[in-house]
């Protein structure tokens, strides 16, 4: 009996050590999000309304809230992690421990002192706009990485780029009147629930003026208003906006290039060069 006893007593020891490992394997860690470009003035706040200004370097973490000023941005990277309730990883931080940041052999030219990786998520949040970083986390599976990215766009305007998901991650935006859901794509969102899509694909659900729950699918090329509930083609300007923001952030080349009809004219977006691959006429060069 004793023995019994003693063998039980090792199996259930043994199946809560498994459990814990099991689990231990998939804590899910911090994401954080490092400000790599900055112009204008910028600041954040972790709470009780107390404001920091934003530097080149910045680290900021879930719960951060972003606020542009007039004719400023702010770009910022998510990329490196921290175990789930780590507050070492807000402030200022050198960006020498991240290869992925370093210096840009072009910058005196460019005028870029930093660049991210193709394949990392980049924000841009635009001229006077307010974004929470309500959520940002990565899990680690075994068999995938899940990422999980909650944004709220309280006000103003983000321009983003998000690399191919997995199946379970999720990437989602909050609106004042509803969410947007993005898959691997670059896009365009303001608050106000216009979305523009270069490449890929997002989904927006909001509540119509009578109450009811509405769902649109917006493709690269288009863009979708909540306002009128028109899907149109994305303006001139705007794309090259976008391609702009995009060529900046150096998307590709695995970004697939993408081609698009407007006013009965071929545009050609390449992922290394951008709109048309020569400076926006509608020729396309074979990009």
């Amino acid at each position: 009996m004793k023995q019994n006893r003693i063998l039980n007593v090792l199996v259930a020891t043994g199946l809560a050590l498994a459990m814990v490992t099991n689990i231990s394997a998939q804590t899910a860690r911090e994401r954080t999000a490092t400000v790599v470009r900055l112009k204008g003035a910028a600041r954040y706040s972790t709470g009780n309304n107390v404001w920091q200004p934003i530097k080149v370097g910045t680290v900021l973490k879930s719960g951060a809230l972003i606020q542009t000023a007039a004719k400023s941005h702010v770009d910022i990277v998510l990329g490196g992690s921290t175990l789930a309730g780590d507050s070492t990883a807000t402030g200022d931080s050198s960006l020498a421990s991240d290869s992925s940041l370093a210096p840009s052999p072009a910058s005196a030219a460019t005028g870029i002192s930093y660049k991210p990786k193709a394949e990392q998520d980049v924000i841009r949040v635009a001229q006077d706009t307010v974004l929470a970083l309500d959520k940002l986390s990565v899990m680690d599976t075994g068999a995938d990485q899940v990422t999980e990215t909650q944004l709220d766009l309280r006000s103003g305007k983000v321009f983003g780029t998000v690399k191919k998901l997995s199946a379970t991650s999720r990437y989602e935006i909050k609106l004042p009147n509803g969410v947007a859901g993005i898959r691997g794509t670059i896009y365009t969102i303001s608050s106000d629930g216009v979305v523009q899509v270069l490449v890929g694909s997002v989904v927006i659900s909001w509540i119509a003026p009578d109450g009811t729950q509405m769902t649109q699918s917006v493709n690269g090329g288009y863009q979708f208003d909540a306002r009128t509930g028109l899907v149109t083609p994305i303006p001139d300007f705007d794309q090259k906006e976008m391609v702009r923001f995009a060529k900046e952030n150096r998307v590709g080349p695995n970004t697939p290039a993408k081609t698009f009809v407007q006013d009965q004219t071929v545009y050609f977006v390449s992922p290394v060069q951008g709109h048309n691959g020569n400076a926006g006429t509608s020729v396309p060069n074979g990009q």
